[in-house]
């Protein structure tokens, strides 16, 4: 995907998206130009981005790790999964779990192309062209029921791409919907971004950048991300902390100062049980 000619059947190669750019920000190659133009643009006008993009790539590694090892969950859905990079979900469960499956979905076009770049090739991988904001059509998808089992606890990993997700489509309401499919003792990690504490030009940047992509970008405030977690058991981001929400730096880290930096602070992030059904 280095030549402007090389954008897929039915990928617009005028318009940035944000599993490209995400790629693009972790080093990847599954990008297109107007994705680098886009990414160098921000990462000029945004000195943390890239340091934020890291953050939140290892909060997500260590919350799938943490769900396999601690939680003894079996099963995964990574919903917005964005494109092939380093140390995917499966990787970082595998290692844990060998035998863990794990079901990628995305609605880029592009993500299901390079989907063979990022199955284990041993059956316990899959990935789905689906839109989030379509839960049903998720949910129901055959590729995905083949290796989830809805009656055995689930780790849902929705990093990173509910920002994406305008108030008009009720992402709370959405998130509700995946958590009210999962059994008791699963669980739901969770990044978004946030304006909390940033400067307002790298937010503006931000805006404008995906006001131009294929989706824009809505951050939004602790409290409001709070509440993707309401009815769910919080977890502490570390032993001998008390459960609630943090940045993705911190979570999970053996460093927590030193991981605690201007960039992952502008991703708030928290992993959280699902109680027994009343």
């Amino acid at each position: 995907m280095s030549q402007p000619g090389a954008a897929p059947r039915g990928v617009d190669p005028t318009r940035p998206s944000p599993a490209r750019l995400y790629d693009y920000y972790l080093g990847g190659t599954h990008h297109l130009p107007v994705d680098r133009e886009a990414g160098e643009r921000l990462k000029a006008a945004v000195p943390d981005l890239e340091d934020g993009v890291w953050a939140n790539r290892g909060f997500h590694q260590r919350a799938a790790a943490w769900l396999a090892a601690q939680a003894g969950l079996r099963q995964f859905i990574d919903i917005g999964s964005g494109l092939p990079t380093q140390s995917n979900t499966h990787e970082a469960v595998h290692k844990v779990a060998p035998g863990a499956r794990v079901v990628y979905v995305d609605n880029d076009p592009v993500v299901a192309l390079y989907a063979g770049q990022l199955l284990a090739g041993d059956g316990t991988t899959a990935v789905v062209t689906a839109d989030l904001r379509d839960p049903e059509t998720v949910l129901s998808h055959p590729g995905l029921r083949a290796l989830i089992d809805f009656t055995e606890p689930v780790g849902l990993l929705m990093t990173a791409v509910l920002h994406f997700v305008a108030d008009g489509s009720r992402p709370h309401a959405l998130v509700q919907r995946y958590v009210q499919a999962a059994a008791p003792g699963s669980y739901l990690a969770l990044s978004h971004f946030t304006a909390d504490g940033m400067p307002p030009v790298f937010v503006q940047a931000g805006r404008d950048t995906y006001a131009r992509a294929t989706e824009s970008i809505y951050p939004r405030p602790r409290a409001e991300v709070l509440r993707f977690f309401d009815g769910l058991e919080l977890v502490p981001p570390r032993q001998g902390e008390a459960a609630g929400l943090t940045y993705v730096g911190v979570w999970g880290a053996e460093d927590p100062e030193t991981a605690d930096t201007d960039g992952s602070r502008g991703l708030y992030c928290g992993v959280a049980r699902v109680p027994a059904h009343d």
